[in-house]
């Protein structure tokens, strides 16, 4: 047997290992998603017998919703991607850049149909998937793209049997099938296929998954193997495979001249992956994988496992009695009610005799009388509800015992309950999110390994001086050079910055350079967050007016209105000169506005300052001038005394002043003491 016969019969072995480990996953799957989303809900032998018998056969299917408010609720809160650097080489605004280019990936892929695809997948059957392609950038291109691509058919991949993670992260085989008509695959893999389709070899696998009489399976067998790879360690602490050193020109002339030292080596683990693309007897294609993961991402819903066997179940796979026995009551309901025979009259013989028209039409028409023979009236029978009303009760009992399987009840459904305060209802319907989290949860680890197969494959697929476009997290998109010098650019004025000597500063986006690492938050979406902050923004300028000249422009910028960014730079030129100078020195709006605020409370501050010294010197004249006035007024007081004194003392021994105030000092100011003795004298 050739080589290239092991290779086939070896994938199909292994194929048939994953079938097999899957099986009872698949079908639990495929029962839920007909029962509840297809609405097949009767057994198929007494729905024939019921129609067969002109019997009610009802189907109300009440799963959708519980179903629909699981994946909306992921909808609304979209669990999203961060990347941020986890080595002291890896820089921080190329872990900004790195986790634009793979928000710009999930835009262009429209990543969100892939996971709300997994999701519902996972809600309605246990499993869902998406996957990681890479294709060129355009038509007329040599540059490689990452795409997210979703994956409808969620029977259409099969995972490897030994996996124990919980994200499958540790994938090492994989198959992705596809049923082709034998125009289409002749046709789609014209050159490649070099079996012939009559050939004897076929007619061994009619009959089996991969041939029947006019179809084939087509498989990509995904295959991943542990390898060692050398790595050597420079002298500046670089870490360089053996082989790309090796291979480089220019770092061989540095090894050579000595300028450059290798200090260490050792053999390095790691993981090659390869696709392959066969039939059930050729290989179709064969190609690597640039990246150490199966790029195939699985979304579970409720996991458990026993005896070493995982199971995968949808969130409605335990209520699906509770529904059938919905369906039953309803319909005995009904049957009872609308179809049960009208109630009759009873009489003696010969009652009905006289106007016999009337009275075979008593319980079809309305006749304004009716007439009998006899002694006795005809009676009508009561009308028995009774059985009716149990069926009606017992209908609502598995009402109730949908949700209490599920763990949703009307609060979580929208509808009233028993609750009365908002508290309580927030209360129950927080019950019902935690009895699903598990869900949204899981859909969180898979988004997070997908990131991580992104930031494996980034450094591989953009691994040359390139421009690509990044998102920010608020949606507005740039575009950045990576692997290649450039200027730095000014956050917010868009221009390159220079040093103090005038010189730019030059920075360079190595996406190979460094590790990097990634968290997912969930939460809401950012248009959610946006309409949320103007909102908050709209009410604190309405609490404190005076704000809207500082975040006006901010404000502006989070309405979603034809024009709000061309109104939000207007908006700038309104804020203070500082503000504007600061927001142009590349300072973060909120960090620059604080600044701006604390500069304002500085000549509040000093201008208080100014005006308590200006006080201050005003109360001091004051008192100066009350000091001086008292004293005056003083000074005029003693001289009226003395003045009174003399023209006693005068009147009665012809002297102007007594004896003992000739010598005393003159009260005026400026004299000298002795002037008034001369003056006598």
């Amino acid at each position: 047997m050739s080589e290239k016969d092991d290779v086939i019969r070896d994938a199909r072995e292994a194929y048939e290992r994953c079938k097999s480990a899957e099986e009872h996953n698949r079908q639990a799957a495929l029962e839920d998603i007909i029962f509840a989303r297809k609405g097949e809900q009767w057994p198929a032998d007494i729905r024939a017998q019921r129609i067969r018998e002109g019997r009610p056969c009802l189907t109300i299917n009440k799963l959708p919703v519980f179903i629909r408010q699981v994946v909306n609720d992921s909808r609304q809160n979209k669990p999203s991607i961060k990347v941020r650097p986890a080595d002291d080489k890896a820089d921080p605004k190329t872990a900004e850049v790195i986790g634009g280019l793979i928000r710009n990936i999930e835009y262009v892929s429209n990543a969100d149909v892939a996971y709300d695809t997994a999701v519902e997948s996972a809600v309605s059957g246990g499993f869902g998937y998406w996957r990681v392609v890479l294709d060129h950038a355009t038509d007329d291109s040599l540059d490689l793209d990452i795409l997210i691509r979703r994956v409808a058919n969620p029977f259409s991949v099969y995972g490897d049997p030994n996996s124990t993670e919980a994200d499958s992260s540790d994938w090492n085989v994989a198959f992705v099938v596809d049923r082709l008509a034998k125009a289409q695959y002749e046709r789609q893999y014209k050159g490649n296929a070099t079996v012939n389709w009559d050939d004897s070899a076929w007619k061994g696998l009619i009959g089996t998954d991969w041939r029947d009489e006019s179809s084939v399976l087509v498989a990509e067998h995904w295959m991943r193997e542990e390898v060692e790879r050398p790595i050597v360690l420079l002298q500046d602490g670089t870490v360089l495979d053996r082989q790309a050193l090796e291979t480089d020109p220019d770092l061989q002339v540095l090894l050579e001249a000595g300028a450059l030292q290798i200090h260490g080596e050792r053999m390095a683990r790691s993981f090659k992956v390869r696709q392959r693309i066969m039939s059930g007897l050729e290989v179709l294609e064969e190609n690597d994988w640039l990246g150490r993961y199966i790029p195939i991402v699985p979304v579970y819903g409720d996991e458990f496992d026993i005896e070493g066997r995982r199971y995968f179940r949808s969130l409605i796979h335990s209520a699906t009695d509770a529904q059938r026995m919905f369906n039953y009551w309803r319909t005995a309901s009904t049957e009872l009610v609308a179809l049960a025979p009208k109630v009759p009259f009873i009489g003696p013989k010969g009652a009905f005799d006289h106007d016999q028209e009337r009275w075979q039409t008593a319980n079809t028409r309305s006749h304004a009388y009716l007439e009998y023979e006899g002694p006795v009236p005809p009676q009508r029978q009561p009308l028995d509800m009774g059985v009716a009303a149990g069926a009606l009760q017992e209908a609502l009992n598995a009402s109730d015992d949908m949700k209490a399987i599920i763990g949703m009840y009307d609060a979580s459904l929208g509808a009233r309950s028993n609750e009365v305060s908002g508290r309580a209802i927030l209360a129950r319907q927080r019950e019902g999110d935690v009895s699903t989290f598990h869900f949204i949860d899981n859909l969180a680890r898979a988004i997070r390994h997908t990131g991580r197969i992104l930031i494996d494959l980034i450094p591989k697929v953009y691994d040359k001086p390139r421009i690509v476009r990044v998102l920010g997290e608020d949606g507005s998109e740039r575009t950045v050079p990576v692997n290649q010098q450039m200027p730095q650019m000014n956050a917010q004025t868009g221009q390159p910055m220079v040093d103090p000597n005038g010189a730019p500063i030059l920075a360079i986006h190595d996406l190979a350079a460094g590790k990097y690492d990634l968290t997912v938050e969930t939460g809401p979406s950012f248009t959610t967050r946006r309409e949320e902050a103007a909102e908050q923004m709209v009410e604190f300028i309405r609490a404190f007016p005076p704000a809207a000249s500082v975040i006006g422009d901010l404000l502006a910028k989070n309405l979603d209105w034809p024009g709000a960014a061309e109104i939000a730079e207007r908006l700038k030129s309104l804020l203070p000169p500082g503000l504007q100078q600061q927001q142009q020195q590349g300072l973060p709006p909120q960090i620059a506005q604080q600044m701006e605020q604390g500069k304002q409370m500085i000549q509040q501050g000093q201008q208080l300052i100014q005006q308590l010294q200006a006080e201050n010197a005003q109360l001091k004249q004051q008192q100066a001038n009350k000091a001086q006035e008292m004293a005056i007024k003083q000074f005029e007081a003693e001289t009226d005394r003395m003045k009174v004194a003399a023209e006693i003392n005068k009147e009665q021994t012809g002297r102007a002043f007594p004896p003992q105030e000739e010598n005393m000092p003159a009260v005026t100011s400026g004299r000298a003491p002795g002037a008034n003795a001369s003056n006598r004298a």
